[in-house]
């Protein structure tokens, strides 16, 4: 899933009536919420089927299971690089269904069962699909950034009230 290209007036931000500029940059931030949730668990399926190359390379045939919380723990606590926001569930969302199916389709329930070109090749689909998220990513913050800019332009010069703001959140 790509995010749509910019609007004329999402190009030109000071164009937008005050209303559609917070708005569009809640879509926004939305949308990179869920892309952020896909990408965070596709990271996380890279990192166990990097562990399990890794074990097999080093001959250890133990499971990777032990090691999940390590794993896991990663791409759950890291920090990011934006404020946070409430998050939503996106266990539903179009790009998590996309990566549930491929990882369905690569056969990614038993690992262990898999030969090492089946995860090579798993590890190449889903690393592609991770780099598509984190390219949508960069196209969304430099789009949430102009509008940002364009907000903080506004109350700066006094062309919107801060007051109206406190009164929206």
């Amino acid at each position: 899933m790509t995010t749509p290209m910019p609007t004329a007036a999402e190009l030109e931000p000071g164009t937008l009536p005050l209303d559609e500029l917070r708005a569009l940059r809640t879509v926004l931030q939305h949308e990179d919420d869920a892309i952020s949730y896909v990408r965070r668990l596709a990271q996380a399926r890279l990192d166990l089927l990097r562990a399990e190359l890794h074990n097999r390379s080093v001959g250890d045939e133990k499971n990777i299971t032990g090691e999940l919380p390590a794993i896991l723990g990663t791409h759950l606590t890291g920090g990011q690089p934006r404020p946070p926001r409430p998050a939503d569930d996106f266990s539903h969302h179009p790009l998590a269904l996309a990566l549930e199916e491929l990882c369905r389709d690569a056969g990614s329930t038993d690992l262990p069962s898999m030969n090492g070109d089946e995860l090579i090749d798993f590890l190449a689909r889903l690393h592609q699909f991770e780099q598509l998220r984190s390219q949508e990513r960069k196209e969304l913050f430099v789009r949430i950034d102009a509008l940002s800019a364009e907000l903080v332009r506004r109350y700066r010069d006094g062309e919107a009230d801060v007051d109206g703001l406190l009164a929206q959140d």
